[in-house]
């Protein structure tokens, strides 16, 4: 016998052996328990089934991303509310030509931030070309949704890179953008898991204003950092004026709610360019020789 004619496995996979399976009249029908378990989807539904399905949960994105070479991630958070310049625009014009005040000034403020869905997209395109430039597995990856999520995800598209986008089921379906590549475009049930996927790969978070998802991920990360219970890295916070009217640091510190120190734990920052600024000195992103 030849090397090469030594089989690799031993046993058939588990797809082989779901594709050869013989049909048995007798005990394939509804309420039988004779399926295969890991084929058997009633089963794998069962409450009490829960432990595994939140373990597959966890492993599938951990398995797929290994996969493909994601060994590193920058987030980006944000509203999924959050407008393109020109979608805004044309609901400012249409409300504008239908004599809609109402309808107007609420598309004014959707065009002013709209600003923020311009400079999520800008930033993951630099982050993006800066990183493929140094040869470095760092890839975008945000919520996978439309807003501020979208922009992330467009901006590495546009320049050619790899983002993860990692979606969730709720009763309003979120549907993913189209931006996401594919093969990393991931579909979550449980919140606590998608939330640690977010941190497990992440060397940086870039939060963009949001409501109470962006909230809750975002307090979520720096309870974390504060206990100690996840390394330090680099949060941003885009929009001073936007962030500083919704939380009151200034009064957690003076009243003992938080440390002294605990403030330092963010920065805000208003533009893409002065984001990757703060980010290209990390030391994630500074060793590596530029192709």
């Amino acid at each position: 016998m030849k090397p090469t004619d030594v089989p690799t496995r031993n046993f058939p996979t588990a797809r082989e052996e779901c594709r050869a399976l013989q049909p048995h009249p007798d005990y394939d029908r509804p309420g039988s328990a004779y399926e295969l378990a890991f084929k058997d989807e009633s089963f794998l539904l069962r409450e009490d089934m829960r432990a595994v399905r939140m373990q597959l949960e966890l492993m599938k994105p951990e398995v797929v991303q290994n996969e493909q070479g994601v060994k590193s991630t920058i987030v980006i958070f944000g509203s999924a509310r959050i407008l393109p310049a020109e979608a805004a625009q044309a609901l400012l014009t249409a409300a504008e030509e239908q004599g809609d005040e109402a309808g107007a000034a609420k598309a004014r403020r959707q065009l002013a931030m709209s600003r923020y869905y311009e400079e999520a997209r800008r930033f993951a395109q630099i982050a993006t070309s800066a990183c493929a430039d140094r040869g470095l597995p760092v890839v975008i990856a945000t919520g996978g949704g439309p807003g501020i999520m979208e922009a992330g995800n467009r901006g590495a598209y546009e320049v050619g890179g790899k983002s993860v986008g990692l979606n969730i089921v709720l009763p309003h379906e979120q549907y993913p953008n189209p931006y996401i590549t594919p093969e990393l475009c991931f579909r979550f049930h449980y919140f606590g898991l998608r939330k640690m996927h977010f941190l497990m790969r992440s060397i940086a978070l870039v939060c963009f204003p949001g409501g109470f998802g962006t909230l809750d991920e975002l307090f979520e990360t720096l309870t974390l950092i504060q206990t100690g219970k996840s390394r330090r890295r680099p949060i941003l916070l885009f929009g001073r004026e936007f962030w500083t009217r919704l939380i009151n640091i200034d009064l957690l510190v003076e009243t003992g709610m938080i440390s002294p120190g605990d403030e330092k734990l963010f920065h805000y920052v208003e533009t893409a360019e002065e984001a990757w600024g703060l980010l290209e000195g990390q030391p994630e992103l500074s060793n590596a020789n530029p192709k």
